[in-house]
């Protein structure tokens, strides 16, 4: 595989994504923070993941830019902005929706995006994909869709990114291969290829309800 990776968000998910495809791909990471790419043109990463010896290793291959004309470059685009949620307990999909403008104005034909944002089934399919269409002006099957949830646990340093299976999934069986093959690459621990992206998205959905269930239920055993 010789791809061009483009990571669309710079957080605790999209930075050690772009850290460890660095080793393989060349690749652009791309935030709309300013402050945030400086920092890590810098060799400064603030949520303490890596230190400046680790950016100097991979420096010839990997571009930090708030330019998003880079993302026109990608075959690749990985989408991982957070997707929080409003007062009234709805989804905020400000984020997702930003994203996907930028993305799909800078998309090229036969591009894949991939999703890695927390959402509910069907989101990827019936918010997104619009977006990126009206965006691009092209129609999907003149590009791809992916999707593989994030699964990273914040702060802990012995169940990295590499080291928890990965769900992926595409619009179509052979992306769905070609979007596995690409997660195989950097993640040691295995990944899990599901037969479409509703079928991904439930299955993070499902993940994120039963570790919420299970603090609550320690938390009420503390509380007695």
């Amino acid at each position: 595989m010789s791809y061009k990776i483009c990571i669309v968000g710079l957080g605790y998910v999209g930075l050690p994504l772009a850290m460890h495809f660095v080793k393989h791909f060349k690749v652009v990471g791309f935030d709309i923070s300013e402050e945030r790419i400086n920092e890590l043109k810098n060799g400064y990463d603030r949520n303490n993941e890596f230190k400046e010896e680790d950016f100097e290793e991979v420096k010839d291959n990997i571009e930090f830019t708030t330019d998003e004309k880079k993302i026109r470059e990608c075959d690749i685009i990985i989408i991982t902005v957070p997707t929080p949620i409003t007062k009234d307990k709805k989804p905020d999909l400000r984020f997702l929706e930003s994203a996907s403008r930028i993305v799909g104005r800078n998309l090229k034909r036969g591009a894949i995006v991939v999703y890695e944002s927390t959402t509910y089934p069907g989101c990827t399919e019936e918010f997104c994909l619009p977006i990126l269409e009206e965006e691009s002006g092209l129609k999907i099957g003149e590009f791809h869709l992916g999707y593989s949830p994030e699964r990273i646990n914040p702060g802990d340093k012995e169940h990295t990114v590499t080291k928890i299976l990965k769900v992926t999934s595409g619009s179509t069986p052979q992306i769905g291969k070609k979007v596995n093959e690409l997660y195989a690459s950097i993640i040691t621990a295995g990944t899990h290829l599901a037969p479409t992206i509703k079928v991904a998205e439930a299955a993070k959905v499902i993940e994120n309800s039963q570790r919420d269930i299970n603090i609550a239920f320690v938390n009420e055993l503390s509380m007695i």
